[in-house]
């Protein structure tokens, strides 16, 4: 027979709702692992008093008895599984798997019958119902009556709230049967009553979660929280976890306290319970106790008068009446040397600890991770920005958290860390990728170093020469905004229909318009160039033999990934450094192999050059050719159009000696309206009949 036997997706009840889990049976006892919480109840064998086999609503159940009076039931086995069970609590528990059906008949009267934490009601023999009192909440007497109220469930979509029993009276005298109901359930119900003095008071603690100021009261077995608006009164039996956290700036500490189930305010749920203490701040504390208690209670845990840091204090005292370890970060260490990492979680702020066993973001909204709850991690490039990642966790149950904004720098420190956990990197296969979308400026490979390097040149020659078109736009402005006098003739050149009647303003305005044009046009052709030659730069051929690699180069080329897989997560700088130590460090006659392979290289580059360099002469001949023949065709053209302007230009003279005259008349003529008028009259006839005003000119030069 196995020493062993497993079983997956059994449910254990705990208050009314079914947690998912994985049972254990071995010879030492029952392992039961919840996978929600994580919490683990281990019974040893020699504790088992007692083992039910029946069917319940999901298929067949197991409830366990210990010889302490604790009840623990475990749902969810298959009929064919009964055999296997019974065989192995005879051989290694000594105990007798014993089956009994719950009365299914419908009856509301029976037998109330105490059991260790357990109430059961019974018709004849057989079960109708079980009530474990640790669910109990309050409970109540009237005349002949008992009301028994509920722990709210708020994993279950209905909830058990009341139960009231009848108690008939009896005739037995001295006691009273309904008092005697009431007391047995008290004394195993979780009802919480402050009675007595506190062991000692922590005041005006700062608590983030939830948050205010609070004074922490410390009773035997609960926790009571009292603050300006609420109280919270928290049993030590719902405390899962501790943690103790120094913060980045290394001057404060939180102390994490997990719940489960958690405080309630409403319809808010605390799951975890956050002090901020100060390192600086100092307390001597008296516990309300005689030694002897002390000693016999905490076992030289805590003394009766104790001193030191606050954090330090409410630790020790929490950790001694939970009873349970307190969690510190491992081994990690940040770029900055904390043992965090500053992120964002749900558009909040906060900081991740790496622990040995899972992560734990603090502080809104706090989160808890175990590494056996995680199917996977995933390192991908931030959304906003390329100088941080994301850090993407899923969970077996499909939960996801995403955790953004991490600086870059702490990417080789995270990753190292999830590799020693052995934790499944979704993007392991293309790691290298991974690598280059958010570590191609420290983390990746020379090949990517260098196409990087090459990407920030073009991006800085696009800068260049975007640099050089904003200062040519703006020396335009100067100019303009330097010579207000002009302004007026630019507006006028630019807007006026008539073009002579602007150069019709005298000779001195005419020489003045004409230098204007030609200093402008002298800017325009120095700045042409200025912008091309960006472009000339640029102008690289593709298809030019690129330059051999050195023998270094193609060996660190061949041994590249050899060097990062026996070093994961190096960075760029370290691995170039180890590269040139084992480069140092190698052999003379390996180096020859490598030079041998470098020079074959230089060879093919040389020989390639050549070919390259004939083609690109026969390339350069053929575009001088047709330069020429291009020059030639524009030159024709240029001595056609240079005889027919000659013919034009016989006759316009005449022509503009003509307007000239009349304008200068038009412009003089201001004596009186009547001169006006017949000037007016004059140029109209004048612009009726050109031609005979043109052979007047003539015939008067004659």
């Amino acid at each position: 027979m196995a020493d062993t036997l497993e079983f997956n997706e059994i449910y254990q009840e705990v208050k009314g709702s079914m947690n998912d889990g994985r049972l254990r049976l071995s010879r030492q006892g029952v392992i039961f692992k919840n996978s929600k919480t994580g919490k683990v109840d281990n019974i040893q064998a020699s504790e088992l008093a007692e083992g039910v086999w029946r069917r319940v609503a999901l298929g067949h159940g197991l409830k366990l008895l210990t010889k302490n009076g604790h009840v623990y039931k475990y749902d969810g086995f298959r009929e064919s599984e009964f055999d296997k069970l019974s065989d192995f609590f005879k051989a290694h528990y000594c105990l007798e798997l014993a089956e009994k059906d719950l009365c299914v008949k419908g009856w509301n009267w029976g037998t109330v019958r105490f059991g260790g934490q357990l109430l059961s009601f019974d018709i004849g023999e057989q079960p109708v119902f079980e009530i474990p009192l640790s669910n109990v909440s309050q409970c109540t007497t009237g005349k002949n009556e008992v009301t028994l109220e509920f722990h709210q469930n708020d994993d279950a979509e209905v909830s058990l709230m009341e139960v009231r029993f009848y108690v008939p009276p009896t005739q037995e005298d001295g006691v009273d049967p309904v008092e005697a109901f009431a007391q047995n359930v008290l004394s195993k119900a979780d009802v919480i009553q402050a009675t007595g003095d506190a062991i000692c008071i922590f005041r005006e603690l700062q608590c983030l979660t939830p948050r205010g100021r609070y004074d922490i009261r410390i009773y035997p077995t609960f926790l009571h929280l009292h603050g300006k608006t609420f109280d919270y009164k928290i049993p030590y039996t719902t405390v899962l976890r501790l943690f103790l956290l120094p913060h980045k700036d290394q001057r404060q500490m939180f102390f994490v306290i997990s719940l489960d189930p958690p405080i309630k305010q409403g319809q808010t749920r605390y799951h975890f319970l956050i002090l901020l203490f100060s390192k600086d701040e100092d307390i001597s504390l008296t516990l309300n106790m005689n030694e002897e208690e002390v000693e016999k209670r905490f076992e030289g845990r805590l003394t009766k008068n104790m001193s030191g840091s606050l954090y330090e204090m409410v630790s020790r005292v929490m950790k001694a009446l939970v009873n349970r370890k307190i969690t510190v970060p491992g081994n990690f260490q940040g770029h900055s040397g904390a043992q965090c990492i500053t992120c964002s979680y749900k558009a909040s702020s906060g900081l991740l600890y790496p622990l040995e066993r899972g992560f734990i973001y603090v502080h809104k909204p706090p989160v808890h991770i175990r590494f056996d709850e995680i199917s996977f991690v995933n390192f991908a490039r931030g959304t906003t920005t390329t100088r941080s990642f994301d850090f993407e966790i899923e969970t077996k149950q499909g939960t996801q958290y995403t955790f953004s904004s991490i600086e870059r720098e702490e990417y080789g420190k995270l990753f190292d860390f999830v590799n020693a956990k052995k934790l499944n990197i979704k993007n392991r296969g293309l790691k290298e990728g991974m690598k280059q979308s958010y570590d191609e400026y420290a983390d990746s490979d020379e090949d990517q170093h260098d196409a990087y390097l090459e990407r920030m040149k073009e991006e800085g020659k696009i800068r260049e020469e975007n640099a050089n078109d904003s200062s040519d736009g703006s020396g335009e402005e100067t100019d303009e905004s330097f010579n207000p006098g002009e302004e007026d003739d630019d507006v006028a050149e630019e807007f006026d229909s008539n073009a002579s009647a602007s150069s019709s303003s005298g000779d001195g305005d005419s020489d003045r318009d004409d230098k204007k044009p030609a200093k402008k046009a002298k800017i325009v052709k120095d700045r042409k160039p200025r912008k091309k030659q960006p472009e000339s730069k640029k102008g690289k051929d593709p298809n030019a033999p690129k330059r051999p690699m050195s023998a270094y180069m193609l060996w660190l080329n061949a041994s590249r990934e050899k060097i990062k897989s026996d070093h994961p997560g190096i960075s760029i700088t370290d691995l170039s450094k180890k590269a040139g130590e084992l480069w140092k460090a190698m052999s003379k006659e390996k180096k020859e192999e490598w030079d041998r392979k470098a020079e074959d290289a230089r060879r093919d580059y040389e020989k390639a050059m050549k070919e390259y360099s004939k083609a690109d002469s026969h390339r350069g001949e053929r575009a001088k050719k047709k330069k020429k023949k291009q020059e030639k065709q524009v030159k024709g053209k240029g001595d056609k159009k240079g005889a027919t302007s000659k013919s034009s230009s016989s006759k316009s003279p005449a022509k503009g000696m003509s307007d000239s005259f009349k304008s200068k008349e038009f412009v003089s003529s201001d004596e009186s309206s009547s001169a006006e008028s017949k000037k007016e009259d004059s140029e109209d006839e004048g612009a009726a009949s050109p031609a005979p005003s043109s052979e007047d000119s003539a015939s008067g030069s004659d």
